[in-house]
């Protein structure tokens, strides 16, 4: 990790959650340069210490203040605390990298998967006074789409159906705990702790916890719509999902099925893949073997497989896949910084 005197000024806004400690972990892995780094959280957790590059640091209360000459800030914080402190931040002039929902859908903010829409960060840059708001999408959205726009360049995504079977990781720290715990008092024949989620979580799976909305979809279905007409620029491109939470540590797992404009038979579509970044391939059919969360756990590349044409379409205008990718990396820390090292 390069400690620079001419490198930008950082500052980590919610260190001590669980994207929070991988932001500095994918720092240290990808030896991003700064010249000093400021750890931001709650007034609950100011004073604690934080280890990050061989140097101890205390973590300091959020202010308003904080972000005094930070030229870019790390946010990964509930969506009310983005939304008070990111716009005072960028007024200051720091380039704030927003990993809550709270920017994603406001017109004239970014919203950024570096290897799939990198255009959208056009005239933003470090240095030059001017702070900026970038949103990070939601997890579940940025594993489908690595592996879906590689795709829908070459043949034209016209309807995507997905399905999803995400980990405790995308709920923070302590529901990973609880499904530690709960597994436990399962196994030992007791009733499990429900603090977290509502309803027993070890040896069973429920609809995505997040708030139904009037439309019978939860929030985090409505984010993959939503955000991928944003990010694809596509407002026409038909999107529908069913998200559920799966007795899994890390890392999301999703079944999509795509429709195209033009023809796009599964070997064209394998090549594709093999050659788009940040992806890789699990597809061995004679051995049975796929992506799974445990391949892509504390992994940075998302897996895909199950590599099909949809026997539902006539001719080779539809595909099945199945993706994997690590929620708490790719879904969210290393795609935060991937943005800021374009911002470099």
């Amino acid at each position: 990790m390069s400690l620079q005197e001419s490198a930008p000024s950082l500052a980590v806004v919610g260190v001590t959650g669980a994207v929070g400690q991988e932001f500095l972990s994918v720092l240290s892995d990808r030896d991003f340069p700064y010249s000093s780094v400021k750890m931001l959280a709650s007034k609950r957790s100011a004073g604690k210490r934080v280890a990050f590059d061989g140097r101890e640091y205390t973590v300091e209360e959020l202010t308003a203040d904080s972000f005094e000459g930070v030229d870019i800030a790390l946010f990964s914080t509930g969506g009310s605390i983005s939304k008070e402190f990111g716009p005072r931040a960028a007024e200051r002039g720091t380039i704030v990298v927003d990993n809550s929902s709270a920017f994603r859908m406001v017109d004239g903010v970014s919203l950024v998967i570096p290897e799939v829409n990198p255009e959208a960060m056009k005239g933003i840059k470090v240095g030059t006074g001017k702070g900026a708001l970038i949103a990070n999408p939601n997890c579940s959205t940025i594993i489908c789409l690595m592996a879906v726009t590689p795709l829908h360049h070459h043949a034209k995504v016209k309807r995507m159906v997905v399905s999803t079977y995400q980990a405790a990781s995308g709920a923070g720290a302590a529901a990973m705990e609880e499904l530690v715990q709960q597994t436990r008092e399962v196994l030992a024949g007791k009733p499990p702790t429900c603090n977290i989620f509502s309803q027993q979580y070890a040896f069973n799976l429920f609809s995505h916890n997040a708030p139904i909305t009037e439309n019978g979809y939860n929030e985090e279905e409505m984010k993959l719509v939503k955000e991928t007409r944003k990010i694809w620029n596509d407002t026409e491109v038909k999107v529908t999902a069913t998200c559920i939470r799966v007795p899994v540590m890390r890392a999301h797992a999703e079944s999509v099925n795509l429709q195209f404009e033009n023809p796009l038979d599964e070997n064209t579509a394998r090549e594709l893949l093999r050659k788009a970044p940040g992806v890789y391939i699990i597809d061995d059919r004679a051995s049975n073997t796929f992506p799974t969360p445990l391949d892509v756990s504390n992994k940075d590349d998302v897996a895909v497989g199950r590599i099909r044409r949809d026997v539902s379409q006539d001719g080779n205008f539809g595909l099945d896949i199945f993706v994997c990718g690590d929620q708490i990396r790719k879904g969210a820390a290393l795609n935060a910084v991937q943005i800021t090292e374009m911002l470099l």
